[in-house]
Formats: structure tokens, C-alpha cells, sequence
């Protein structure tokens, strides 16, 4: 559709914690005004989608206007292609080559964009996939991930929130075990699990701290209530997260993505993606990334790299041409952080709006001890260690030998006694220590008395050097002669 024929959109994005409901049509503004009095104030309406049920006589512009000026909070959801062994046998399918349905995942979304601004639903606000039930085969898991992913890129490139509703023993199964990968994950989830229960919090197929307060729990299946005199046929829905409402503030946020995540070296992230804000799509963005997980998740290691959003990215001069191309980044930064960690990017908001999350993802970060030089003389081992961490940094850590020893002990053959020895493993060291990101420090430790017994032996005994510090460890081998 050409962009001059799409009305301007109205509504953008708010958060609402509650009671919602969704129905197979939009009701009429009659019904709307009727279930004032009920205890919901959230409706999911169907914008779009080859597999949509019901016709939409009702949804328009107008309605959307009226509805969210009534504090109505809308659930925007599209049912495009289904996963190929879905339960809907009725339904259109998407290809199980993964190419393929990556392709449709795209086609998808570009086209949920155009219905929701023609319903007059604006940027920043969430659609939701609707991805009905299917058999978990590894064929159209893969695929169904894959339309699913590129689904959730397609939307962030045109400047909306990805959600995806699916039952939870399918397509919410499938991406919970994704969660903390590097595959990019929707922002919201929306789970059908009917087992009576208005709450969001916990789910058998949802990891327990993933999407907290990015979900919406369908709870029981369809059925008709009434209120002010007008019976609706609806699912209900415990909602906490994201709907489209009332406002046009997330219109002015950044727009973005958090492409790759990388890790070259010890103590070290490189991150790449592109961000503009649409209120000064000249002036290069400010990107932020927490090591951790989201800013408000907690626990999370910020580090704010600045303007650094300006490098030529041919591709973004096709979707924003007012914009322009230089919007792109490449940034490598010094962390405080080892093993695999959860990496959040945000682009920082310029004059109007708030910041935008542009993705999480998942980067395994090498452990920062580096083990310089060893040497074992007598009943003493030295060592130098560099931590590899940010300068000024504390890196804490301990430092252990163990090695096999030998243990005497006796046991009877026949009437005598006869003395055996056998190696078991102990520790020889344990010793703490701290130091300073950028900076080497030379250990010398003392092995103790198990040490002496192995040094004086007549072999060249085998021991291992174990250092640790949260979220990793280095080992060597050392020869104690």
C-alpha cells in the first residue's frame, strides 16, 4: 500500500498489569461501552493475517481512537503462516526450509506494520503473532524459530515491539529454550496455558526469570460472558507487559537493532547494529549495554559507550531516507565479566521520548586471568598472573594446587600384616587473592607438608594450578621437580 494512503497512526505503546480479554471480532463501540463496567481493560484485536478468523467491520481508526481514550489497552495480534505440523489443518503453512520461512517471517511483519498504522496503531507499539499449537518435530521447531526470528527483526526495523502468542507446550516451549541464546527472542510473550489461574508470574514452559513483566498468560479458553446487558464470546488474560494505548511518546524513541555480539578477547565485547532517533535523525545516538541483562532486571554491569551510532550502513537509506545512512555501529568496550553472559543494548533517547532496548543477546566472554609464567622449585610453586579486566577494576579470585599423593595404609595377608600405598588426590594450596584489572602480581606458595612428601619422592610428580574468579577458570599442569 502506498505510505500516502496509510492514515497517521494515533496510539503507540503502554505497559498495563491486569485483567484482559480477546474476542474473534472486534466488538462494536455499543458492546465496548457496555463492558465498562467489567473487570478488564484489555482486548486483544486481530489486525491482520492470511489465517485470521473473523472479518473486522469494527476495527478501525476511529474505533482504536475511541476505545483507548476509554482507557482500553489493545493487544494488536496478526495470525499469519502457521508452523507446518500445526493443529489448525485448515490453515495456510509455512515452508519447513528455514530460508524460506525466514523470508516469510519478514514478509510477515511489513505487512502487520501496514494493518496496524491502517487501524491507527503507531510505532512502538507490540503486535503479536499468533502461532497456534503444532508438534515440536526438530523440522518445524527450526523452522517455525526461524519465520519467528526474523519476524521479531522485521518489526524492531520498522520501529515496533515483537510479541508472540503461542500455547505453551509448543511455540512457547520452543522459545524458552532459546532464551539466553543468541537468537533474537520477542520482547513480549503471550502464553496459553488454560489452567484457571489469573496470573503471569509462573509458567512450566517459561523459565522462571525470563520476560518478567513482558508477559501475557491466556488462562482459559473460549466461553461467553456478560456485562451491561452485552454477551461476548472471549479467552481471558492475565496481562503484564506491553499493549498499544493511549499516548504517542514511544513515536519519538529511538529506532534500532542489536545485530551480532562478540567477544575477541579476556575482559573485552565488540557489539554491532544501527540506531537514529526520528526527533534528530542527523545527530549520531548514544548506545548503552548492560552485561547482566535488561537495566531493570538488577544485577546488571552498565557501560555507556556514546555517540559512537554513526557509521555508513547502506541498507538503512532504503527504510529511512530522511534519516539517512550513518547510523550504524561497531564498538568494542572492556567488561567486568566472564562466561557466558547476557548482553542488553539500548539506544539513549535525544529531546523527546525514552530510551529504546534494541535487543539481548548472549556472548561467552573469556575468562580474564592470564597465567604468565610458572615454575616449581623445592616446596614452592611461583607464578605470575594478569588480570585482563578494565583498569582500576577489582579481580578477585583464589589460587589452587592439588596433585596425587601417596597414602599408606595396611591390610592382612594371611597372618601378617603388609603396608600398600595408594595415590589419592588433595589439595596442596588454597590462597586467595585481588588484583587490579591491568595489572600482574608474581605468587610464590608454599605446597606444606603433602608438598615435601612429593618433592622428596624419587619421581617427577605431577600437579595442577587451578585459578578461579567468578564466572570462569585457567588451569596448567606442573611438574614439581
Amino acid at each position: 500500500m502506498p505510505a500516502s494512503r496509510i492514515p497517521p497512526a494515533q496510539i503507540s505503546t503502554a505497559a498495563y498489569t491486569g485483567l484482559g480479554f480477546d474476542a474473534c471480532a472486534a466488538p462494536s463501540k455499543r458492546s465496548m461501552s457496555a463492558w465498562a463496567g467489567s473487570p478488564y481493560r484489555a482486548i486483544g484485536v486481530y489486525v491482520g493475517g492470511v489465517n485470521r478468523g473473523c472479518s473486522q467491520p469494527n476495527l478501525t481508526a476511529s474505533w482504536v481512537a475511541e476505545q483507548t481514550a476509554a482507557e482500553w489497552s489493545l493487544i494488536p495480534t496478526y495470525v499469519g503462516l502457521q508452523a507446518p505440523t500445526s493443529s489448525c489443518s485448515s490453515c495456510a503453512k509455512l515452508s519447513t526450509s528455514t530460508f524460506t520461512a525466514t523470508t516469510q517471517g519478514t514478509e510477515a511483519a511489513t505487512d502487520a506494520v501496514a494493518q496496524a498504522r491502517i487501524a491507527g496503531i503507531g510505532e512502538g507499539s507490540p503486535i503479536y503473532f499468533d502461532m497456534e499449537s503444532y508438534s515440536r518435530t526438530s523440522s518445524a521447531s527450526n523452522a517455525t524459530l526461524a519465520f519467528l526470528g526474523a519476524w521479531t527483526a522485521r518489526l524492531h526495523a520498522l520501529g515496533y515491539q515483537s510479541g508472540v502468542y503461542s500455547s505453551g507446550a509448543s511455540g512457547i516451549a520452543d522459545l524458552a529454550a532459546k532464551y539466553g541464546t543468541t537468537y533474537l527472542e520477542p520482547d513480549e510473550i503471550w502464553f496459553a496455558n488454560w489452567n484457571g489461574r489469573a496470573s503471569a508470574a509462573s509458567d512450566p514452559y517459561v523459565p522462571a526469570g525470563a520476560w518478567m513483566g513482558h508477559r501475557i498468560h491466556q488462562y482459559n479458553g473460549g466461553h461467553d460472558e456478560t456485562y451491561g446487558g452485552m454477551t461476548i464470546n472471549i479467552d481471558n488474560n492475565y496481562v503484564e507487559g506491553a499493549t498499544a494505548g493511549g499516548g504517542t511518546s514511544s513515536s519519538d524513541n529511538p529506532r534500532g537493532s542489536f545485530d551480532v555480539v562478540s567477544s575477541p578477547a579476556p575482559g573485552q565485547v565488540q557489539i554491532s547494529g544501527w540506531a537514529f532517533d526520528p526527533n534528530a535523525p542527523t545527530t549520531p545516538v548514544s548506545i548503552a549495554a548492560y552485561l547482566g541483562g535488561k537495566v531493570d532486571e538488577g544485577g546488571a554491569s552498565g557501560y555507556e559507550l556514546g555517540p559512537v551510532a554513526t557509521q555508513e550502513r547502506s541498507d538503512l537509506l532504503a527504510l529511512f531516507p530522511r534519516a539517512g545512512a550513518s547510523h550504524g555501529f561497531d564498538s568494542s568496550f572492556p567488561v567486568v565479566g566472564s562466561g557466558r553472559q547476557r548482553l542488553c543494548v539500548y539506544a539513549l533517547n535525544i529531546g523527546a521520548g525514552a530510551d529504546k532496548l534494541l535487543g539481548c543477546r548472549t556472548v561467552g566472554v573469556p575468562v580474564p586471568i592470564s597465567v604468565l609464567r610458572t615454575k616449581a622449585a623445592g616446596n614452592a610453586v611461583r607464578l605470575r598472573l594478569r588480570c585482563e579486566w578494565p583498569l582500576g577494576t577489582a579481580c578477585p579470585g583464589q589460587i589452587l594446587v592439588r596433585a596425587w599423593v601417596p597414602q599408606h595404609y595396611l591390610i592382612r595377608h594371611g597372618r601378617r600384616r603388609v603396608t600398600r600405598t595408594r595415590m589419592v588426590r588433595r589439595l596442596l594450596v588454597r590462597r586467595a587473592f585481588q588484583l587490579t584489572g591491568g595489572k600482574s602480581h608474581t605468587f610464590s606458595l608454599g605446597l606444606g607438608a603433602r608438598g615435601r612428601i612429593l618433592t622428596g619422592s624419587s619421581e617427577r610428580p605431577q600437579a595442577h594450578l587451578l585459578v578461579a574468579i567468578p564466572g570462569g577458570r585457567v588451569g596448567r599442569q606442573l611438574s614439581l621437580k
